[in-house]
């Protein structure tokens, strides 16, 4: 009985330690894409949008605690892959800028960028899913499948 005890527990470390080590093996495959979110945020967004996603006065609306990222979930993606004209009412004030489209971005990248958003500065939305990211970028012809 001891014996098959110790067999057990040898098996249960032997596979403690080769979980632990595919965990690790492939927690390195993501590394680069952990914090892609605010990368590209900071690459594409800040300069309009600030570091902090606070806008720009009157000019540029926020993302930070923004009433349009909540309201506007479905358009979002469309909204990041072709950019927008047009009157926009965040927080019930009204802008009126262009925005650029980042038609260079996948729909990973989008799904990303997006993700951080929803999840900071005061934002408490429901992550998207690179699917769901995909299908809402299909209503504009903007999935690239990536």
């Amino acid at each position: 009985m001891t014996y098959r005890l110790l067999t057990v527990s040898k098996l249960g470390a032997a596979g403690l330690v080769l979980g632990l080590t595919l965990a690790a093996s492939l927690s390195g495959c993501f590394t680069e894409r952990r914090n892609e979110g605010a990368q590209l945020y900071a690459t594409h967004c800040a300069n309009c949008h600030g570091e902090q996603g606070q806008g720009l006065k009157r000019l540029i609306p926020p993302v930070a605690a923004s009433s349009y990222v909540a309201e506007h979930r479905t358009e979002l993606p469309c909204l990041i892959r072709q950019g927008m004209r047009g009157e926009v009412v965040v927080n019930g004030v009204a802008y009126n800028q262009v925005m650029p489209g980042h038609d260079d971005l996948t729909d990973s990248q989008i799904t990303n960028l997006l993700n951080f958003v929803q999840q900071n500065w005061g934002n408490k939305n429901q992550p998207y899913t690179i699917r769901e990211a995909s299908e809402l970028l299909g209503h504009c012809n903007g999935s690239d499948g990536q």
